[in-house]
């Protein structure tokens, strides 16, 4: 179950399918852990219905619960520079 939670926080939201790919875990094994793993709290699940190619593919997505990645290195967004500003005159 480490493995699965470690390859979601790496990897965000993925469907069961491509969690067992990625991890190499069978997929009926996959989804007795992200059942354990959703009863815990740990992760959270959606039900999904995806099109490829035409072709409709039912689905559960799961992602880990309450985690929220580091943001991507680069410049910051005007919003967050303005934010910044403003918290510096209030402190100032």
């Amino acid at each position: 179950m480490d493995e699965i939670l470690k390859y979601l926080k790496g990897h965000g939201e993925k469907l069961d399918s491509e969690i067992a790919t990625g991890t190499g875990i069978p997929l009926a094994d996959a989804r007795m852990s992200l059942s354990a793993l959703s009863l815990k709290g740990e992760v959270t699940t959606c039900r999904v219905i995806r099109f490829q190619d035409g072709k409709k593919i039912d689905g559960t997505l799961y992602r880990a619960a309450g985690y929220i990645p580091k943001p991507a290195p680069g410049r910051k967004s005007k919003a967050e520079l303005s934010r910044t500003a403003a918290a510096e005159r209030v402190t100032e």
